[in-house]
Formats: structure tokens, C-alpha cells, sequence
């Protein structure tokens, strides 16, 4: 009997390694905080994974830049050295100006343009992934862009020579067009870039402004409503491929899910943002008519660029998006 009960013991032991060794274990860096909601909405999108496919497919999320940094993900990913990740993917629009579609000025400028735009991009945008090994799994928008200073600005004249923080190449179009320093900062640097005055401006969402408390070291919001940039999820090619069938049902199923989420979260919080930049001291208001006017100028010299720099592709998206 005691033989008997050690075989069973063994046996069960065996079975539960083997399923272990089974069950897949990926990364996934994100470049923004544990309490962005792009974080919390990707911790319910692995949760969900995770009860969709029996645990086969386990997903730890690395938050803030820890694993690798904002500038680092897309390479990470794309040579498997992060099976699935987040990204700013106009940051990358140096590499393929399709990459920066959702950050030509004034082209969507609420929610739902924003989806519908995301709608025309997708199957440009996944081709370009598929060729660099990954595949799209979903987007999630921020609020729309608005303009931090550390000072009263009611022209665009009257930020000329400011440090203004730039992440992808249409902020630092932004920053030259304005007569203003661009200056590379990811997202984890910016707390300390602004405190040490290595920038005294920037354009970003009220999200944004909130994680970093910028009201402790700048003064002045304006709502310009200028994009809503969009951070995508995608994983290794690779990686995807080698998943059961029922693992890649789960991934997709509840990468629609997250998409729906997150896109409804962004728009639920975004006045919320302001109120809390209001709340805390910082001065939030409309652009004036001449910085409005000057924005504008700005937005038509950057949308045709892009147009030019995107060539066919970049004329397929619009052309889709505004049917």
C-alpha cells in the first residue's frame, strides 16, 4: 500500500510539473505607472488572459520603465526579448511616418474621431508591425492634448527659447515650429526634467499632468485639444504563433475587450484630469485667439508634412478616416 500510495504521490507530482512547464510566461514592459490608467486597464487585460486560458498564459506586467525603458520597448519586443509590451508608437515615427498617424495635429480631436481613426490606421499599421515580427493587439487613447508652461503664454511668440519637452517627432515639430528648444525626456524623467528645469514645457493630457504633479513646478495648462495619441499593445510574432490556439482566442477576445475599456476610461476621466490640475493651483484655460490662430498655422505646416513624409499609406489612412 505504501508502494502504491508513493507511485500516485510521484505521478501527480509529475503530471503537475509538466503543466507547469506547459503553461507559457511572458513580460510585458509599459513605460507608464502602476496607477496610469493604461497600466490598470493592461492589468485586467493580463487578469482576463490569464482566467481565459487556464493559466497557460501568465503575463507579468513591468511598469514605469523597469523592465526597459519608454524608448526601448518596441526593440524588445520586436527581437523576443519581451514577449509583449506597450508603446507610443509615434514615437517612432523617425523610423515610419506611419507610426505617428495619431499625432498629426487637429486631425482627431475627440474620442470618437480618435477610434475612427484608429479604425483607418489598423490595417496599415499592423502590416508595418507584421514586417518588424509583431502584431497589433489593441490601442487605448489619452485625453486630448493640451500645452503646459511655466508661465503665462497668449502667443506663441511668448515661449520662444523654452526647453520643451519632446517624446516623438510631432512634439518636437511642435517645439521647432514654435520657436522653442525640443528636448528628449520619456515619460519616467519627466518629474525630474521639470523639477531641475531641464524642461519648462510640454505638450501632454491631463492624465499626464496629474501623475506627474506639475503644478508643483509649472503654472499654466491651455486646452488645446491638439490629438489624442495613442499607447499600443502588441506581441512578438514569434511568440504568437507559438501559442495554442486557444491562448491566441483569449489574447484576441480580450485584447477587444481592453480596447473598449480603455478608450471608454480615457473619455470618463479626462475632465476629471483638468478639475485636479485646477484643483491643485495650476491655471487651466482655452488657448487666446492668437495662440489659438498660431496653433492652428502649426497644425496645417505639420499635417501636410506628414502627409508628404507617409506618402500613399499615410493618404490610404486619411482618405478612410474621413469617409
Amino acid at each position: 500500500m505504501t508502494t502504491i500510495k508513493t507511485l500516485l504521490a510521484t505521478s501527480v507530482a509529475t503530471a503537475a510539473m509538466a503543466g507547469t512547464a506547459s503553461a507559457e510566461n511572458w513580460d510585458m514592459p509599459m513605460a507608464y505607472p502602476a496607477n496610469n490608467y493604461h497600466t490598470e486597464n493592461a492589468q485586467i487585460f493580463v487578469d482576463e488572459v490569464r482566467e481565459c486560458s487556464g493559466g497557460e498564459l501568465d503575463i507579468t506586467i513591468h511598469a514605469g520603465g523597469s523592465l526597459f525603458k519608454g524608448d526601448e520597448i518596441k526593440r524588445a519586443v520586436q527581437v523576443g526579448e519581451a514577449q509583449i509590451g506597450e508603446r507610443l508608437l509615434s514615437a517612432h515615427a523617425n523610423e515610419n511616418a506611419v507610426f505617428g498617424y495619431d499625432s498629426v495635429p487637429f486631425l482627431a480631436t475627440s474620442f470618437e474621431a480618435s477610434d475612427a481613426l484608429r479604425d483607418a490606421a489598423r490595417p496599415t499599421l499592423n502590416a508595418l508591425l507584421n514586417e518588424q515580427n509583431m502584431t497589433l493587439l489593441y490601442s487605448v487613447p489619452w485625453p486630448p492634448q493640451g500645452l503646459y508652461f511655466a508661465q503665462e503664454v497668449n502667443a506663441i511668440s511668448d515661449a520662444a527659447g523654452l526647453k520643451f519637452r519632446a517624446y516623438n517627432a510631432a512634439t518636437a515639430r511642435v517645439a521647432e515650429l514654435g520657436g522653442m528648444v525640443p528636448t528628449q525626456i520619456e515619460a519616467a524623467e519627466l518629474k525630474q526634467a521639470l523639477a531641475t528645469g531641464v524642461v519648462q514645457a510640454f505638450i501632454s493630457s491631463g492624465s499626464t499632468g496629474v501623475d506627474e504633479k506639475v503644478w508643483e513646478d509649472l503654472t499654466n495648462f491651455y486646452d488645446a485639444k491638439a490629438w489624442l495619441p495613442r499607447n499600443s499593445i502588441f506581441v512578438n510574432s514569434d511568440a504568437f504563433d507559438a501559442l495554442p490556439q486557444a491562448s491566441k482566442d483569449c489574447l484576441t477576445s480580450k485584447s477587444a475587450d481592453a480596447e473598449a475599456r480603455g478608450s471608454a476610461k480615457a473619455a470618463e476621466l479626462a475632465g476629471g484630469f483638468l478639475k485636479t490640475l485646477a484643483d491643485n493651483g495650476l491655471t487651466v484655460s482655452e488657448p487666446s485667439e492668437q495662440l489659438a490662430a498660431d496653433l492652428a498655422a502649426i497644425g496645417d505646416t505639420m499635417a501636410n508634412e506628414w502627409l508628404e513624409q507617409a506618402g500613399d499609406a499615410g493618404a490610404a489612412i486619411v482618405s478612410a478616416y474621413k469617409k
